[in-house]
């Protein structure tokens, strides 16, 4: 297991991992409360785009409807908060319940039926659009009007409840993150981390050699799922509001794939990297383009950044920065191409190496 975990990595990729996870620890005792929030944002794009990165980076699954997931984990938590006071600490085991069999039920709909590449990403659009409709016209969770927690002292940790000032979520997300890069690192290195790889080069060839590629389809998923089920929990304590609308919105999906696509699709600190950046960078632009009066502009810069960012380096930006630091050793293969179903569907220029870290 510790293999898994640590084979590939150069003692200089190790240290520097370290460097940056000591500097995430202390990091809120030397800012304030507007850029911890920043910093909250930050993780939870990192966790939620690890998972997303799981589905499309290692198994060749494109899904733009993740938020669903997230949605999902979070209405199951807080609903049985506030309709029966079962606390997060146990309710986030029905949100990872409730968000895993949604993306097996998607999962088996699509592979069944042999849907790939666009089109399974416009299935997973179809089934978060049914979901929201469904709570958007659900009483009971609150409907259109939203579903609202109450709010206790903030001023002090619980962890059972959920119930804490911005440094307790931003500890939390910190701890899932490094959670999710070690689960996703494992399973890469695992035989269903090079069954995925092998369904993401050229599924034919992968069943042709007896792979069930049917089978660990629905296991990245399945586990991408459960995973944006858990990021669901953290979101709905920490705003303590639900709204449908805003929950399941394509846009937020759209927002959990950025870091990941500019970071690198197909890496494991890609997504990491990505959402560290971008986030910042979204909250420089607002404050920017805020005095301008000009609707849309921000979003227009936005989409101008990030065009850029992609076109310049369409692998990402971690595998240039991977190189330019010296944390690789020797290039073991060429850059795989990601193929899922219907055909290409991006070429993030990393070697073994940097897929690894």
């Amino acid at each position: 297991m510790i293999h898994r975990l640590t084979g590939g990595l150069t003692p200089r990729a190790m240290v520097a991992l370290g460097l940056l996870l000591a500097a995430l620890i202390v990091a809120p005792a030397f800012t304030n409360d507007y850029v911890l929030s920043i910093m909250v944002l930050a993780l939870y794009y990192a966790y939620t785009g690890q998972a997303w990165n799981l589905m499309l980076g290692f198994a060749g699954l494109l899904s733009i409807g993740q938020a669903m997931f997230v949605g999902l984990g979070a209405y199951a938590a807080a609903g049985l908060f506030v309709k029966f006071g079962i606390p997060p600490l146990a309710g986030v085991f029905l949100s990872i319940i409730i968000a895993g069999i949604a993306g097996a039920i998607v999962g088996y709909l699509a592979f069944r039926f042999a849907i790939g590449g666009v089109y399974f990403a416009l299935l997973t659009i179809a089934f978060s659009e049914f979901t929201r409709i469904l709570l958007d016209n659900w009483g009971y969770l609150g409907g259109s009007r939203g579903l609202f927690l109450k709010v206790s002292d903030l001023r002090h940790w619980d962890l059972i409840h959920l119930r804490g000032p911005a440094s307790m979520f931003y500890y939390i997300l910190l701890v899932l993150t490094v959670a999710a890069f070690l689960l996703c690192r494992y399973l890469l290195n695992s035989k269903i981390g090079y069954y995925w790889q092998a369904i993401r080069e050229d599924e034919e060839t992968a069943q042709a050699i007896g792979i069930n590629t049917f089978r660990y389809k629905i296991y990245a998923v399945v586990i991408s799922s459960a995973i944006s089920g858990v990021a669901g929990t953290v979101y709905a304590f920490y705003y303590n509001n639900l709204f449908p609308e805003t929950v399941f919105a394509i846009s937020s999906s759209v927002d959990m794939l950025l870091g990941t696509v500019v970071g690198g699709v197909g890496t494991l600190f890609g997504p990491i990297f990505g959402a560290l950046l971008l986030t910042p960078l979204g909250e420089a632009l607002t404050t920017a383009t805020s005095s301008l009066g000009i609707p849309g502009i921000k979003q227009f810069f936005w989409g101008l950044v990030v065009a850029a960012i992609v076109l310049v380096q369409p692998g990402g930006l971690w595998p240039l920065v991977y190189r330019g630091l010296g944390l690789g050793g020797r290039r073991l293969r060429p850059p795989p191409v990601l193929r899922s179903g219907a055909g290409t569907v991006g070429q993030p220029a990393v070697s073994r190496e940097e897929e690894n870290v």
